[in-house]
């Protein structure tokens, strides 16, 4: 029987430490491409939220987010995707504008952004459910377009009734925005 030295066991418990560390970290990212969330029906407590049948996408929307106020879309992020406070809001006349960034620590993207990290996946026709105070409004996809940090015109533009939905891109930077554009699907 060998005597295996101090620096050995250590060794193998490093190791041991990094491989748990890594899944913890990177599971949520494995999980939206391998394990996407049962496409199930949005339950009533939820007053605002949307669900994204081809990327697997569903989750809760915080409704008047400052978009201007890094602490006050920074907190929201961390529960859900941001609604732009002064946007339009499902059923009203304008633009609806939703956000969710890729961007912050390695665990933070996991844990807060993975909800729109499939966006660019998006194809024109597809479809996009809203769910607010009980009713669905249905969107397909139009567009979509990248744009400079500095263009906040589709932000501001409540000229046209559309849903603009946007995370940051490339995947974990906050270089470019992607923004997906839909309209109601009684409107195509």
């Amino acid at each position: 029987m060998t005597n295996k030295s101090l620096s050995y066991y250590v060794g193998t418990i490093l190791i041991i430490l990094s491989l748990v560390g890594f899944v913890i970290t990177f599971y949520p990212i494995v999980r939206v491409y391998l394990f996407p969330h049962p496409l199930q029906s949005i339950t009533k407590d939820n007053s605002f939220a949307i669900l994204i049948p081809k990327i697997h996408a569903i989750g809760k929307v915080i409704e008047n987010v400052n978009p201007w106020d890094q602490s006050d879309y920074t907190r929201a992020l961390k529960k859900g995707i941001a609604h732009a406070k002064g946007t339009a809001l499902p059923g009203q006349k304008g633009s609806i504008y939703l956000f969710a960034h890729s961007t912050g620590l390695p665990w933070e993207i996991t844990r807060y952004n993975t909800i729109f990290l499939r966006l660019g996946e998006l194809k024109t026709g597809d479809e996009i459910k809203l769910y607010y105070k009980g009713k669905e409004y249905q969107y397909l996809v139009t567009s979509k377009k990248e744009v400079w940090p500095n263009e906040v015109n589709y932000l501001l533009d409540q000229k046209k009734d559309q849903l603009v939905l946007q995370t940051c891109t490339p995947l974990g930077t906050s270089l470019k925005r992607l923004l997906v554009f839909a309209r109601r699907a009684t409107e195509q």
